[in-house]
């Protein structure tokens, strides 16, 4: 069994700081209207921002693996949260955006499959208490271009 070890720190108010094993700090807060400053994320993003990048890095390279040349890619998630307290996820779409030219459909489903069911401890974490679904688009590698060109909008 592999032991993880994290601490979190009061800078002030609701502001923390908090670092894990890797020794890297991460910043929380809340918003405005419940006492913080909005000077961070919030816990709960940071949940999707986690679910994201550990299905990312699966799926990154398991593509690898198979020879895939992705010329980009992303990741989008939008959660729903309860209004009752407490607020948890009730469900989280995760929608990949591949670019790149001759991506097969085939290998995209399957890092996908493997990455959601097998490899992202995040998934498997919430599995049993968060409905998580997916999409996926694949696009050519000029899209990523017209992409950058417009306003950077998540």
């Amino acid at each position: 069994m592999s032991i993880k070890k994290a601490v979190v720190k009061q800078l002030h108010g609701i502001t923390l700081a908090a670092k894990a094993d890797t020794n890297h700090w991460v910043m929380m807060d809340g918003r405005d209207s419940s006492g913080g400053e909005g000077a961070a994320s919030t816990p709960k993003e940071l949940l999707l921002m986690a679910l994201g990048g550990c299905t990312s890095m699966d799926v990154i390279a398991i593509l690898k693996k198979m020879r895939v040349n992705l010329g980009g890619f992303e990741v989008r998630l939008t959660g729903n949260a309860r209004e009752e307290h407490p607020q948890v996820f009730t469900d989280i779409h995760i929608e990949y955006l591949f670019f790149g030219d001759a991506i097969p459909e085939a290998e995209v489903q399957r890092a996908i499959e493997l990455s959601t069911t097998k490899y992202c401890s995040v998934s498997a974490m919430l599995r049993d208490s968060v409905k998580i679904t997916h999409s996926y688009t694949i696009q050519p590698k000029s899209a990523l271009a017209i992409k950058a060109e417009s306003p950077v909008n998540p």
